[in-house]
């Protein structure tokens, strides 16, 4: 498994990591065996980051996370994330709570890298006023203490208000939806397309030692063309940043059947991942599976690295 460097943190990263939410649910509504044998699966290809929060299961993925690793020996780096509380709140003491709660829930003194899971600039989300003057504050007290090594942020957002924090150097890792269907973090939107335009804003990021890791690289299922899902997967999931529902996706995606007919890809699934994998600006791309097979489909894709350019250009194509 190819590692890279995660921006300004240092940390070497596996190219790929394992995605511990809802939405492929191995890790909220798994069995515990299930559950040990597909991190085990993991750490042997080599993929060394795991990806969870509260909000996955309220809770239940990073109790059995907790467990699973216990269980396993095993010390992998671990991101987990906290939501800011409703009004009238005290966001200092409620991120102090939330990461406290997350340790606890997962066995552990400390957490490598601590993310807010709210949109950034928005009405439903926070602004950049509270996040500069509170909220950030007190993530640089919590990794002060030795509670968190790194600080992050789920990119959701305004645009503009995400290029304004992301570039004042005070967090270190960005969590951005990427994918064929939107990726316009690093790349053009294709004419066309639904979907928020984040104006190829990691570039500007990653320049400023931000490292990036990708999420919804599958957005949620639909670009591997299937409109059926796993009996332990979310039935139904809301698209991030791309159209306003998920069949949309799912006929966007669809367009992408040529390369596979070509043998550019196995699958539509293994082009999204080589897909997400190909900026050298990626650090790490996490992948959320419902089973032992789809984690070794994602591996086996991983391992046949990024795509290479003339493919790129038929999949903006085939997408715009």
């Amino acid at each position: 498994m190819e590692q890279r460097v995660l921006g300004r943190t240092g940390l070497k990263v596996s190219v790929l990591g394992y995605g511990a939410g809802a939405v492929g649910g191995l890790m909220v509504r798994g069995s515990a065996a299930e559950q040990e044998r597909s991190l085990a699966r993991a750490f042997e290809a080599g993929i060394n980051y795991v990806d969870t929060a509260p909000a996955y299961g309220n809770g239940a993925s990073e109790e059995n996370l907790g467990r699973a690793l216990k269980a396993l020996s095993a010390s992998p780096l671990v991101g987990t994330k906290f939501r800011l509380p409703a009004a009238p709140r005290d966001i200092p003491g409620a991120i102090a709570a939330s990461l406290e709660a997350s340790l606890r829930r997962l066995g552990r003194d400390s957490i490598d890298l601590l993310q807010l899971h709210d949109p950034i600039g928005l009405d439903e989300g926070y602004s950049l006023t509270e996040l500069l003057g509170e909220a950030i504050p007190a993530l640089h007290r919590l990794r002060d203490q030795g509670k968190c090594r790194f600080l992050g942020i789920t990119a959701l957002g305004s645009e503009p208000a995400l290029r304004q924090l992301l570039e004042a150097g005070l967090i270190d890792t960005a969590q951005i939806p990427f994918n064929a269907l939107n990726p316009s973090w690093l790349a053009p939107l294709p004419a066309g397309l639904p979907g928020q335009d984040f104006r190829q804003l990691g570039h500007a990021a990653a320049s400023q030692g931000v490292g990036l890791i990708g999420i919804r690289i599958l957005a949620a299922g639909a670009l591997s063309g299937e409109a059926g899902r796993h009996p332990i997967a979310m039935p139904e999931v809301a698209p991030i940043a791309s159209a306003g529902d998920y069949a949309t996706d799912l006929a966007h995606a669809r367009r992408l059947g040529p390369l596979v007919e070509e043998g550019h890809a196995a699958s539509l699934a293994e082009l999204a991942i080589r897909f997400a994998i190909t900026p050298p600006e990626m650090s790490l791309a996490l992948i959320g599976t419902a089973s032992l097979g789809q984690l070794d489909q994602a591996v086996a894709a991983a391992e046949r690295g990024p795509l290479p350019p003339p493919v790129l250009e038929r999949i903006a194509a085939l997408m715009a």
